[in-house]
């Protein structure tokens, strides 16, 4: 009897040191399980900001943005309420992380009376839709291309003031600039 005792009193403190084994090693594999997590979770929020910074990266730039009052005949008008078209001109700046291809521009142009001119359809912005003044399709070869013209057929009556005209392509607002008309 004292044997089978003395054997079963073995058995168990060997079961214990195998719980206590068993024990650290879920502890070690809990730790390391955790790291890993964060690990995962650091390189998920630095891999956001890089495909962020990309995306910014990729977006068309414009410079040298004018607006032109247009009479009949196409020659600059003094005086925009005699205008019968708008240009609106600007460049686009070679750009290598932006995707060659057709890109479609929007333009919006505000009146100082805060109205829209439209009649140029609309287009996907931040979620919404926006309707358009007028618009252009260009093929973007990764070049800069200088002198793009987008025209809009005035067809109501202007007045001098500040106009806002306003460029979009591929969900970005591309410039916004003030104008003051006589």
């Amino acid at each position: 009897m004292r044997a089978l005792l003395k054997h079963y009193i073995e058995e168990i403190d060997r079961l214990n040191q195998e719980n206590e084994a068993l024990r650290s090693e879920n502890a070690e594999i809990k730790d390391a399980n955790q790291r890993l997590s964060s690990q995962v979770a650091e390189t998920s929020r630095i891999n956001e900001h890089l495909t962020e910074r990309m995306t910014l990266a990729e977006k068309l730039n414009v410079s040298s943005v004018t607006l032109t009052p247009l009479n009949g005949k196409g020659k600059k008008e003094k005086k925009i309420a005699k205008a019968k078209k708008l240009a609106v001109t600007f460049t686009i700046p070679q750009n290598n992380s932006t995707p060659v291809g057709e890109k479609t521009i929007y333009l919006r142009i505000t009146t100082p009376e805060g109205q829209l001119l439209d009649g140029g359809g609309s287009f996907s912005f931040e979620g919404g839709s926006l309707a358009a003044s007028a618009h252009r399709t260009i093929e973007y070869g990764g070049q800069e291309i200088s002198g793009v013209t987008i025209y809009y057929d005035v067809n109501s009556a202007l007045n001098p003031g500040t106009y806002t005209v306003e460029l979009f392509a591929d969900n970005f607002r591309l410039a916004s600039k003030h104008f003051t008309e006589k």
